[in-house]
């Protein structure tokens, strides 16, 4: 099932209420937003449906979701979609779906913050909260949180493809912090709670700062660097080392090298989607090619410290 197989509407959101939540049926229903994987419709003031319609994975993030996210939002100090209920596959629509709170706020990649020392403190208290060890039965990550060694193929290939294009001035600049982050010593503390998606799209703004964070699909437990990523990701030039120094407990040498490679996969997966169109995902938009860009300015105009 893809989506090209099913019209999500407002009228088959509305349907779907009325088969398993009726007491929802008649609350106002419209567009939010359609994502990589999900398509989000607003419920009412509060509520949001969110309902997958472009990947195959998407059914098991949406029940990943709807298990560990509720106990997880009461400590995180920015608002997230925490699920209230499940939607369970049926003949209209074969596939799981969520209803979740609504989270006010425009798309970073869209809105990106202008008040560059407070976002940065905002998302170190954010980060610093979800960062706890997580139980043994956390989810793993599908697709990263592992030892970069092993992403090299996949770096190399994004790599080439964008130099290619032209999409990139310096490609052995990138090269370069890549190496070194390969080269760092790996993670050695316990797994970690991490969001595993941070990029611009899923990191919402007001007033100049974030107000609120969501997608979290790809949550799992691993080493945090894959999220520290985000001081290059998602704040403005300048703004990584006051994020550093306000993440508790301050990350190591080695941390921030990953963390910095993981930054770099990001940031050309994010010119790729957004200057190349690649995959043709419905999800791939042209505001993720210029935050992608100037992260990777950033990284490459800083050394590791």
């Amino acid at each position: 099932m893809t989506h090209t197989k099913i019209e999500v509407s407002a009228e088959l959101v509305r349907d779907l209420l009325r088969e398993q939540h009726p007491d929802l049926a008649d609350y106002p229903v419209s567009l939010g937003a359609r994502g990589w994987d999900n398509q989000l419709w607003r419920l009412g003031d509060d509520l949001a449906v969110r309902l997958p319609w472009a990947t195959q994975d998407a059914d098991a993030l949406l029940r990943k979701e709807h298990t560990w996210l509720p106990a997880l939002a009461p400590r995180l100090p920015l608002p997230v979609p925490v699920p209230q209920r499940l939607g369970e596959p049926s003949a209209r629509f074969p596939r799981p779906w969520i209803i979740t709170t609504w989270v006010p706020g425009a798309p970073a990649d869209r809105v990106p913050v202008t008040r560059a020392a407070e976002a940065a403190e905002v998302l170190a208290a954010f980060l610093t909260a979800l960062h706890q060890p997580a139980p043994d039965e956390a989810p793993a990550g599908r697709d990263r949180g592992g030892p970069l060694a092993h992403y090299s193929g996949g770096f190399a290939k994004s790599l080439g493809s964008v130099t290619e294009l032209g999409l990139i001035p310096d490609p052995d600049a990138v090269r370069a912090v890549w190496e070194d982050a390969v080269a760092a010593p790996e993670w050695a503390g316990p797994a970690l709670w991490l969001h595993g998606d941070l990029h611009p799209a899923n990191v919402l703004t007001a007033n100049g700062t974030f107000c609120g964070v969501i997608d979290f699909g790809d949550l799992f437990a691993g080493d945090p660097a894959c999220d520290l990523a985000a001081a290059w990701i998602l704040l403005p030039d300048g703004a990584a080392d006051r994020f550093h120094a306000a993440y508790q407990p301050a990350p190591d040498a080695a941390t921030l090298r990953r963390a910095r490679g993981w930054a770099v996969l990001r940031a050309l997966s994010g010119i790729l989607i957004g200057e190349a169109g690649v995959h043709g995902r419905p999800g791939g938009k042209p505001t993720w090619g210029p935050p992608a860009q100037a992260a990777l300015r950033r990284l490459i105009a800083t050394t590791h410290r």
